[in-house]
């Protein structure tokens, strides 16, 4: 059985690692990058901290708009699954690189299994909420992080195959937090020894707004604790296109790597962000979210009382890093870290019903 297995970003390689190795040895994986994360530095980074195996195929869509990149991803991708005649896409996230081999799979006729299926913000104005839902609605079989995720699925009348398998992410969290502790550098070299705040901000909702934009840079520079803030390219531009000024207590600072990332969260004192993956991590690694959106896809982390919506408002912005501090027990709402092989055995699963493997191999 062929796997066509579509990565572009950083939310999809953290996904793609626990599923990679789960289906070693049982199935060829044909792992498709398409480019849409163009920093090659930074892309060859996350998949060595992620010991991702190297891409069999490089799209290379690269930047541009939205259009542009789904349409550059699902011209790309047709002639790749041409090339390859797979049996069965395997896709994650709810990126352009998702919706642009969605598209071009479900007009070959190329069944999808959809890992993150049913997320739902219920914003049609984020390109992302477009993203997962058509990607959701052309897929063959769905598999979510968490039970609520299932519910908006059978709510939209979805009759596909829906399970709940658990969140990736924490598998990818379980897997490499020791490894980063021991290898990672970044509190020393960014000098934190004590309290910060570390800061994301890359969702077009917030930079491609001068206004919410200025108010999200003004509400970290009032912050009472030393910001971390690595920067999105978008958002880097942005501020410099508007002469936003970035001062003390923010310290601005080059994307980092996986490793990096999960040690910055691990030690911060509170996370601001408008990133669903960040807002995931954060709760799992116990650390108290700001989420400067009016709306969040991980209701759970609200409802558990360890994430705080909050508007591009600077003044409730610093408010909220000077005061939210979650007292309440964290449920493992993301599952139990096992959700790689439960992806794994599904695909493979869905192969030996359709004769593409033994049944011996999906045991």
């Amino acid at each position: 059985m062929i796997v066509f297995s579509v990565v572009g970003a950083r939310p999809e390689f953290i996904q793609a690692a626990p599923v990679s190795a789960a289906l070693k040895g049982r199935c060829r994986e044909v792992l498709v990058h398409t480019g849409q994360h163009y920093d090659d530095e930074m892309s060859k980074t996350f998949f060595r901290d992620l010991e991702l195996p190297e891409p069999d195929i490089f799209l290379g869509v690269g930047s541009g708009t939205q259009s542009e990149q789904t349409a550059r991803v699902l011209e790309r991708a047709e002639r790749a699954i041409l090339d390859v005649r797979p049996d069965v896409m395997l896709l994650r996230s709810d990126t352009n690189s998702t919706l642009g081999a969605a598209l071009a799979a479900a007009k070959l006729g190329l069944p999808i299994i959809k890992v993150e299926a049913g997320c739902r913000s219920f914003d049609r104005s984020m390109p992302e909420e477009i993203n997962r839902v058509v990607a959701d609605h052309v897929a063959a079989a769905l598999l979510c992080s968490t039970a609520n995720c299932q519910s908006n699925l059978e709510r939209e009348g979805i009759s596909g195959p829906i399970e709940v398998v658990g969140d990736v992410l924490l598998d990818s969290i379980e897997t490499n937090l020791s490894r980063a502790e021991q290898r990672s550098d970044v509190l020393a070299r960014h000098g934190l020894a004590g309290d910060y705040v570390l800061a994301t901000i890359h969702r077009a909702g917030n930079t491609d707004d001068p206004a919410r934009l200025a108010q999200i840079i003004e509400g970290l520079c009032a912050s009472p604790l030393p910001v971390i803030f690595p920067i999105h390219p978008r958002t880097a531009k942005m501020i410099e296109t508007l002469e936003i000024e970035v001062a003390d207590p923010v310290h601005a600072i080059q994307p980092v790597s996986y490793l990096d990332m999960i040690v910055l969260i691990q030690h911060a004192t509170v996370v601001v962000t408008d990133s669903g993956g960040i807002q995931r991590e954060a709760y799992m690694l116990g650390r108290p979210c700001v989420t400067v959106r009016p709306n969040t896809e991980w209701v759970e982390t609200v409802a558990a009382g360890w994430n705080m919506l909050v508007e591009a408002d600077a003044a409730r912005i610093a408010d909220s890093i000077r005061s939210f501090r979650p007292i309440t027990a964290r449920p493992p709402v993301f599952g139990d870290g096992y959700a790689g092989n439960r992806v794994a055995d599904f695909v493979m699963h869905w192969g030996s019903e359709r004769g593409l493997v033994p049944a011996a191999a999906t045991a």
